[in-house]
């Protein structure tokens, strides 16, 4: 099999603000495995927070591609090569969508049906990104009217992400969640928690540094599920995780890919634990993808190929608040 790729450039339709950054661009990897006259895509969306950027993904596709080998169906093995080389996971998550994508396009189905999952899993969130409580009310109810689920990026650092949530409550019952992006510390969180929780908040997302030793202390006297994201990457994860939060937030781009988050959906099943899926900000491709396991997950957070001005990738449709995969064969993506 050959292995090619290459960066390409996202435009956000208007900036993104989260607790740690500000974006208007974000730059991806596109990667294509080529086989027997077909050929299949996939996509990385690299996370700078774990010290992955679009130019070290493509260096790993780069010098690793050779280990798909020659057999597109030996996913347990080529997944277990990949698996030697320690980070990246972004990257291997765009192999193992390319390797996906291309098997489906084999055998002329879409993957979410190799897979023996239904197409549809439930409604996506809509990020609201971090602004001040009015200007993210505003947007909110500009965004209660197309999604069915609003998630709210907190972690201000100004004393007002209660005041945020309150003000995007009087606009709008749409279900909330709300996503710290670990701004908080333990005493913050167990002080903000039972106020949201009045408000109607479903969850709370990482509130607390990755790692951070009162993760158990919160999880016990939280009124509300709190779910970790930036603690949780692989299998590896999953059973620390029950001890620290009820929830875990499964990313293809952490998890290395399709298989990977599928494992991590199933032992955090065994273990009590709640599953949601989230994203980046992706192309429909990388979101194309992130659908094939949403039926496995109790919550949804597809929307990264909905905040780019221009999907270069369209495959995906948003009918009444739910990402659908195509029905084309692989992943659906033109």
């Amino acid at each position: 099999m050959e292995v090619t790729g290459k960066i390409v450039r996202l435009r956000l339709a208007e900036t993104f603000v989260i607790s740690r950054e500000t974006q208007d661009v974000a730059d991806v990897v596109h990667v294509t495995i080529s086989y027997k006259g077909s050929s299949g895509r996939g996509e990385a969306a690299p996370i700078e927070r774990y010290e992955e950027t679009a130019a070290s993904a493509l260096a790993f596709v780069e010098q690793h591609g050779q280990l798909v080998g020659d057999d597109p169906f030996a996913l347990e093995e080529i997944g277990a090569r990949l698996a030697e080389i320690p980070g990246e996971q972004a990257a291997k998550a765009a192999l193992d969508a390319a390797l996906h994508d291309l098997q489906g396009k084999l055998l002329g189905a879409p993957v979410w049906r190799l897979l023996g999952l239904p197409r549809v899993g439930p409604p996506t969130s809509w990020t609201v990104w971090l602004g001040d409580p009015d200007d993210m009310a505003r947007r909110a109810e500009r965004a209660a009217a197309r999604f069915r689920r609003l998630k709210l990026k907190l972690g201000g650092g100004d004393g007002l992400d209660v005041e945020r949530v309150r003000a995007v409550r009087d606009v709008t019952d749409r279900p909330l969640m709300v996503d710290v992006n670990e701004w908080w510390s333990v005493d913050e969180a167990l002080q903000a928690i039972p106020e949201l929780a009045s408000l109607g908040v479903e969850y709370v997302e990482q509130p607390l540094r990755a790692g951070d030793p009162g993760g158990a202390v919160l999880r016990e006297r939280s009124p509300l599920p709190v779910y970790v994201d930036e603690d949780c990457h692989t299998l590896a994860d999953v059973a620390a995780c029950a001890e620290i939060a009820h929830g875990v937030n499964v990313k293809l781009a952490k998890s290395g890919g399709i298989r990977e988050a599928i494992r991590i959906a199933h032992a955090a099943r065994a273990l009590d634990l709640g599953v949601m899926l989230g994203c980046m900000i992706e192309s429909g491709l990388g979101i194309a993808a992130g659908c094939c396991v949403a039926p496995l997950c109790d919550h949804v957070d597809l929307d990264g190929n909905l905040l780019i001005a221009e999907d270069p990738c369209p495959g995906v449709e948003l009918v009444d608040g739910v990402q659908v995969p195509g029905e084309g064969a692989g992943l659906g993506v033109g």
